[in-house]
């Protein structure tokens, strides 16, 4: 939902003309400052705990269910949040039962991607990484040169910088080979913006599994779930892959059956 002066007033826009009694949001319309700040839940959280903390309230003659966000601690010790993503992990869950048994390592990619540790049905843990608004912020830096060759080798380009997250590199040096690589070896802006993602992504996934299990969930739009499962594999990790907004559904409808 969009974010307006009047979050009340986006969702009537957005339901139109919909005679809908029930209204079952998660994400954003949660947080402080959007429709009804529903409170984080705190880690360790099953789905029953989860769906308690939930915010139900009545609007416009609607009963509007938001699920809460969830608070824990990341893989260093320090305070980590999310909003939207629980309720996809949950709803990974609802699909695939086998993942209520044992520990496993679920990886959301997006913006600010969500690497969740779940054991017997309880997400215990998260780290996030703001990997997806680096590369937005970066995209619009002086890290692509403006009138260079915009051929669409972008593949090729994230193959090179997934490669040079591999060298262990510092980070920060690493990324200016996008924009020198542009200047002094022909390589396009298209080759520079792939090789950004590569490197970003590489030093992600290889941060999270360096000493993790050889295999995870990633529960994600195909595009982007592609380029990740990729970067898993160069680390030598396979990835069962989920649709995202198949996960968020089923999580919602943990939400609507609990009602």
């Amino acid at each position: 939902m969009a974010r307006t002066g009047d979050p009340g007033a986006a969702l009537a826009q957005l339901l139109g003309g919909w005679n809908a009694e029930r209204v079952i949001l998660c994400g954003m319309a949660g947080a402080r400052g959007g429709l009804h700040e529903a409170a984080y839940a705190c880690c360790p959280i099953d789905v029953a705990g989860w769906s308690d903390h939930s915010a139900r309230f009545d609007l416009g003659g609607r009963r509007i269910t938001i699920a809460p966000g969830v608070a824990g601690l990341n893989d260093n010790g320090h305070s980590d949040v999310m909003r939207g993503e629980e309720t996809q992990v949950f709803g990974a869950m609802a699909l695939a039962p086998d993942l209520t048994y044992g520990r496993h390592l679920i990886v959301l990619p997006g913006t600010h991607s969500k690497w969740v540790h779940v054991e017997d049905g309880r997400i215990t843990g998260f780290s996030t990484h703001m990997t997806g608004e680096l590369f937005e912020l970066l995209g619009a830096s002086t890290l692509s040169v403006t009138g260079a060759n915009v051929a669409n080798d972008d593949d090729e380009g994230f193959a090179a910088g997934l490669a040079r997250s591999a060298e262990g590199a510092p980070l920060t040096a690493s990324l200016f080979e996008a924009r020198a690589a542009q200047l002094r070896e022909g390589k396009s802006s298209g080759w520079g913006r792939g090789f950004v993602s590569g490197l970003l992504i590489g030093t992600e996934t290889h941060a999270q599994t360096v000493a993790g299990p050889r295999s995870v969930v990633m529960i994600g739009e195909p595009r982007l779930a592609a380029r990740y499962r990729k970067a898993l594999a160069h680390w030598s990790v396979g990835a069962l892959v989920m649709d995202g907004e198949d996960c968020a559904m089923a999580g919602l409808r943990l939400l609507d059956a609990d009602d």
